[in-house]
């Protein structure tokens, strides 16, 4: 059954470099189809809940009464589903009302000891202090969605300092009233550094360097891969290389600790919502998905009031591609997971692929800036990287409509985006959305060359607020 719904998935467009792709979108609009085509439907609610306040939910079919094969068609869009709602929805206490087996077998496989997600189960446990839980009640007990919102930034008066932490560089603005005096990144490698004290001096160079072309400070505002609740870490791939016996001591408080220095108002978020407070600050516009295609992958999201939501929208960990045999994400493990598509470890997979190979001890961004320099100058191997990844996100786009209520605006930021690739990535994305998903009426947008690198940090500089 899983083999004959991936033939009916097959993508109208190809991805050139990546011909095996079998877009998320397709594969449960088949599955969807093949449930019903059988008449044995069954209806599913997916509820997650991160506080008694704060719940998603997810309306689907299943088979009822299913053969083996169908069973295990049923469980994988079950799984693929619950591990997409993790990362950009966010919880630890699963409710799956109207299948009691699905319930069961989630359980062993979120595991933290043996289950395949088990990363997924403890990342989850350490952001909501709490394990993740799956509970199987009938479906006139299913939960209620409660999806709080509230304002995000656009504080611009005053003297401010805005900061984007990513896996390559560190991006500042000093700004002035809402007016850019100074922007500039500096490379680092945080990656892989076991003394936390590598991230804190890295960041505390950057503010100065920020401060030194300001008359003062007034506040600091910064984004950052990663999940951060009232400025603490809870998961950050910028420290993974930190032993975990240092993270509560020396990482989970670190921007508090930096708060203490300043002496300012200091507001860190993660990474993915100051690119779409950026997308709706510039496009002066609400329902807009931002969209950070850098060193990793960030999501954010302002919906229809202009408010951001509690939701992780960590679409680095979302499954996107359920090809068997699908790339697997270095970090987590599983496959098929955004990162490997539309991050600079994208364009390293695809590489060679297209004909383009790199010294094997090279590093992500050097490949990346090869990648483009070749694309500046006309290559066709490059322009099918770009291609690639484009026609790839034109599918991820149309997924994203089954979790986000609104899109009315996408806009794309991030070193991958620079130059000529980033315009046919949009290309590309635009050209599967009006060919393959008319009913998605999106509006692109992506940023001019400087704001596509410094546009997170100056959004970010208007978070925190500063008390007259």
């Amino acid at each position: 059954m899983l083999k004959q719904i991936c033939r009916q998935s097959v993508p109208a467009i190809v991805p050139e470099l990546d011909p095996d792709f079998i877009p998320a979108v397709l594969w449960d609009r088949a599955f969807h189809a093949a449930v019903k085509a059988s008449g044995r439907v069954r209806n599913v609610r997916i509820a997650m809940e991160r506080s008694r306040e704060s719940v998603s939910v997810y309306d689907t079919i299943l088979f009822d009464q299913p053969n083996a094969g169908e069973a295990e068609a049923n469980l994988f869009h079950v799984e693929r589903l619950v591990k997409a709602m993790f990362w950009i929805k966010g919880g630890a206490l699963v409710t799956i009302a109207g299948a009691p087996e699905i319930a069961e077998q989630m359980t062993k496989i979120y595991d933290l000891k043996t289950g395949a997600r088990a990363f997924d189960a403890e990342a989850m446990g350490n952001i909501y202090n709490a394990p993740v839980k799956f509970v199987a009640v009938p479906l006139d007990q299913a939960p209620e969605a409660k999806e709080p919102s509230q304002p995000l930034g656009r504080h611009l008066e005053g003297c401010r300092i805005g900061f984007d932490l990513g896996g390559s560089d560190r991006k500042c603005a000093a700004v002035i009233d809402g007016k850019v005096v100074f922007s500039e990144e500096v490379p680092w490698d945080p990656y892989f550094q076991k003394d936390p004290q590598y991230h804190k001096d890295g960041i505390n160079d950057t503010l100065k360097r920020a401060a030194a072309h300001l008359p003062r400070v007034d506040a600091i505002g910064g984004s950052s891969a990663g999940v951060y609740v009232a400025n603490r870490a809870r998961i950050a791939s910028l420290f993974r290389g930190v032993p975990k016996e240092l993270w509560e001591s020396r990482v989970a408080n670190i921007f508090l600790d930096l708060a203490k220095e300043w002496k300012v108002p200091f507001e860190v978020v993660n990474d993915g919502e100051v690119t779409a407070l950026a997308g709706s600050m510039e496009l002066n516009s609400n329902s807009v998905l931002g969209v950070s295609l850098g060193t990793s992958m960030a999501g954010g999201y302002v919906n229809p009031d202009g408010n951001i939501t509690d939701w992780l929208n960590e679409l680095a960990f979302a499954p996107i591609d359920y090809r068997d045999g699908a790339p697997a994400d270095e970090w987590s493990g599983d496959l098929g997971c955004g990162v490997q598509y539309f991050s600079q470890q994208g364009v390293a997979r695809l590489a060679p692929l297209a004909g383009i190979e790199f010294p094997s001890d090279m590093k992500f961004p050097e490949r990346l800036k090869g990648v483009q320099k070749l694309m500046e100058q006309g290559d066709k191997r490059a322009e099918k990287i770009f291609r690639s990844i484009g026609v790839a996100f034109g599918y991820t786009i149309a997924r994203y409509y089954d979790f986000y209520p609104a899109i009315d605006k996408l806009l794309i930021l991030g070193r991958v985006t620079s130059g000529k690739g980033g315009d046919i990535i949009l290309e590309e994305a635009g050209r599967v959305i009006r060919t393959q998903f008319p009913e998605y009426n999106v509006e692109f947008a992506i940023p001019d060359e400087k704001n596509r690198r410094h546009g997170q940090a100056v959004a970010a500089a208007s978070l925190p607020v500063v008390q007259a």
